[in-house]
């Protein structure tokens, strides 16, 4: 792959970068302020950032059941707030 096409990927964001920017983006449509085009461009950057974290959020769920298994710990249960 040449130089090139990677300039045209989407660059990477980190989960701390992009739960900070979609905080920012949840702000700036909660002033209402926005013309219609900037709202709906800041929706659709949100739902992408969303998206990003939900699944960098699953990565590492998976990397800690597997490192529990190899540690022979229990599975990872799922959290019923009821039982705290």
């Amino acid at each position: 792959m040449s130089s090139n096409n990677r300039d045209l990927e989407p660059k990477a964001v980190d989960f701390e970068t992009a739960m900070r920017d979609l905080e920012e983006i949840v702000e700036r449509l909660e002033q209402g302020d926005l013309p219609l085009e900037e709202s709906l461009a800041a929706f659709e950057r949100g739902v992408m950032l969303t998206r990003s974290c939900q699944s960098a959020l699953k990565v590492a769920e998976q990397k800690v059941e597997i490192l529990l298994k190899k540690a022979g710990e229990p599975g990872v249960e799922d959290f019923n707030p009821d039982d705290a």
